[in-house]
């Protein structure tokens, strides 16, 4: 083959690959390679009625510390959000009026949160500061995962409703 053949396919296959992610984002399928939901491709759907505890989301984590942190120590990846980060997948914990406590694990309304043991450091031993805990204020949700390692609100505090995205939904996933 001639140089000039095999660049015009290999550039081809490339917008092919680019057409179809970008329908695939416009679709509201996302590609989750995280360890806090099974890995592979998710859905956002537009939620039809009110959000409520229990709730498998999409969110976008506003500008401010944690989401500095988050993307300066890898724990966010880069994405499309405002601010540079991909939206997060979290189960909402609480909601306005709950009081969450934060001690060696989180409490919402007196009850013990399943797998929300404060982690001192990360992976790497860098240290990390836990939420105060609080009321969580109207417009907001304290979002959690039951992973370990997850980075959600237990480090950086509820989020602002307003970066909900939507429901999350697998696709085609596998927990490794």
């Amino acid at each position: 083959m001639r140089p000039r053949p095999v660049i015009s396919v290999l550039g081809l296959g490339a917008a092919a690959v680019a057409g179809i992610a970008v329908l695939g984002w416009a679709g509201g399928f996302r590609l989750n390679a995280t360890p806090s939901y099974p890995l592979g491709l998710w859905r956002i759907e537009r939620a039809v009625a009110p959000i409520k505890v229990g709730d498998l989301i999409f969110i976008c984590m506003p500008a401010g510390p944690g989401l500095t942190l988050g993307l300066k120590r890898g724990y966010l990846r880069a994405g499309l959000c405002p601010g540079g980060a991909g939206p997060l997948i979290k189960t909402v914990a609480a909601m306005a009026g709950a009081h969450v406590a934060v001690g060696r694990s989180v409490t919402i309304d007196g009850r013990t949160l399943a797998h929300s043991r404060i982690r001192l450091v990360d992976a790497e031993g860098r240290a990390l500061a836990a939420y105060a805990g609080g009321v969580v204020p109207p417009g907001r949700l304290y979002l959690h995962s039951d992973y370990a390692g997850s980075y959600d609100s237990r480090y950086f505090g509820p989020l602002p409703d307003a970066g909900l995205l939507g429901l999350a939904r697998p696709v085609a996933t596998f927990d490794p």
